[in-house]
């Protein structure tokens, strides 16, 4: 280390929701073509080489896999077929009604979508594999299909997750190096000793509601009794970024993620103007240059230590169109401000964990279960914990290997997601969260059904979720 005052964690946490063949616009897979277009293909580049930690769920690799095959060919007719069209459209539209600004800004926009397709084709529709060969990033894992751990109803179900979320990426990447996020940074007491089970060494916390935003432990990593340490991830830097109301991407130079043409392009800025690209772009460095300084200024306001900031890795790119941009300046800025970026590994070998206690928390507002278990969400969070139950009781009695079983455990898996809840509690998606979990309990229930009964197992609508799945741990003491 280079005897700075601290270092700077950066983690991307990056996920999708099982939507591979569940739906188009609005809602479904046209989400992941996007997260893809937009967001992760061109932080491939972004990334190589830079000293940051991005978490990779099962789930999402599990999707991104089946890009090699028929959702690739339907990610680049969408490409071709869907994007290009509309823009042009869009464009036209603008041009007739004297907005030769916006018009030119469309056009532009359409060549992200260009890229995208040569980049997909450079990495030869193989993303997993791109991001595995990347030099820099220390890449974690999570739970299998993103549930919230705190709220699933047996031990089995907790294996389940944890040790496909483990073994997925054991198979992927070559090795597990023990990182594990937290599906939304859900911890309760206790929890770190099924973790220590599978291997894990480190996980994220949200300790804010404990402690209050700013203060210094935020950035002390804490060393459990089971062994694994929990990093504290520092809300007073993370909401430089993601404070809805007074963080960066709110300010009015930037791409305005809801203003939209015919065809739901954006070509407005947050203040209402024609938006202008490189204007944003260079905003969006003065804010990295500012963000740099303020971490700076945080760790010696805390005496020293680990600042841990982590963000949704959709963010950049997609909600925050310049977000990329503002990654790169940060990456370029840190080090000048006398700020160390360094991997959660490597800051755990400079930071040692000190003892101490941690309370039951999330990162969700206000810091605990609501947006996941609440009379808004009762539905889901009933059918969740039902369908586990039958299924971990079904997998007692049933006969190693039995097609069924394995049906009704990836059902259940997709059910388990956070997402659904998430999104019907915001309103983000409609009826769409709720029909999916719906769905997937009824998927649940069939299988059983054809368990109980010898009968043929339906034909599966969820094709390439969790692959490395061991029913095995559904029955383990």
């Amino acid at each position: 280390m280079s005897g700075a005052r601290g270092g700077l964690a950066l983690v991307l946490h990056t996920h999708m929701p099982y939507v591979e063949g569940f739906g188009t616009w609005p809602f479904g897979e046209e989400w992941l073509f996007e997260a893809v277009a937009c967001v992760y293909l061109p932080l491939l580049k972004v990334l190589d080489g830079a000293p940051v930690t991005v978490g990779l769920t099962p789930v999402l690799c599990d999707q991104l896999e089946a890009l090699r095959g028929d959702a690739g060919e339907r990610f680049l007719a969408f490409l071709r077929e869907v994007r290009a069209p509309i823009h042009e459209m869009d464009a036209s539209g603008l041009d007739r009604g004297g907005e030769r600004e916006m018009a030119a800004e469309v056009r532009r926009a359409a060549g992200d979508y260009v890229a995208a397709e040569r980049d997909f084709l450079a990495v030869d529709r193989d993303l997993v594999a791109a991001f595995g060969a990347l030099r820099g990033p220390a890449l974690w894992t999570s739970s299998a299909s993103h549930a919230v751990l705190p709220l699933l109803a047996t031990d089995a179900g907790v294996r389940l997750q944890v040790h496909g979320g483990v073994a997925a990426h054991e198979r992927r990447f070559g090795s597990f190096g023990g990182g594990f996020w937290l599906p939304e940074c859900a911890y309760e007491p206790g929890l770190e000793r099924d973790l220590s089970e599978h291997g894990v060494l480190a996980f994220c916390v949200d300790q804010t509601a404990a402690y209050g935003a700013g203060a210094p432990e935020h950035l002390r990593p804490v060393a459990t009794d089971a062994g694994p340490v929990a990093v504290p991830i520092d809300w007073k830097t993370i909401s430089l970024v993601w404070d809805d109301s007074a963080g960066y991407p709110t300010h009015g130079a930037y791409r305005n993620y809801h203003g939209r043409t015919t065809h739901d392009l954006k070509p407005w800025n947050i203040d209402g103007r024609p938006y202008r690209h490189e204007d944003a772009r260079a905003l969006a460095r003065e804010h990295g240059r500012d963000f740099a300084r303020r971490v700076a200024r945080r760790i010696d306001a805390a005496g020293g230590g680990l600042v841990c900031c982590a963000l949704d890795t959709e963010l950049l790119g997609h909600w925050w169109y310049e977000g990329q941009e503002w990654l790169r300046a940060v990456l370029r800025e840190a080090p000048a401000h006398g700020v160390d970026l360094v991997t959660l590994p490597e800051a755990l070998d400079r930071f040692p964990a000190e003892p101490g206690g941690l309370l039951a928390s999330t990162w969700g507002t206000p810091k605990d279960l609501t947006t996941w278990d609440a009379p808004r969400v009762a539905e889901i969070c009933f059918e969740q914990r039902r369908a586990e139950i039958r299924t971990v009781t079904a997998a007692a009695r049933a006969q190693a290997g039995a097609p069924a079983l394995a049906r009704a455990a990836r059902e259940l898996l997709a059910l388990q997601a956070s997402d659904w809840a998430f999104l019907h509690t915001r309103e983000l998606a409609a009826d769409y969260p709720i029909e999916r979990a719906r769905a997937h309990a009824g998927g649940v229930d069939a299988a059983l059904r054809a368990l109980a009964d010898s009968a043929a197992v339906p034909d599966p609508a969820l094709r390439n979720l969790a692959p490395d799945l061991d029913l095995a741990a559904l029955t383990v003491p």
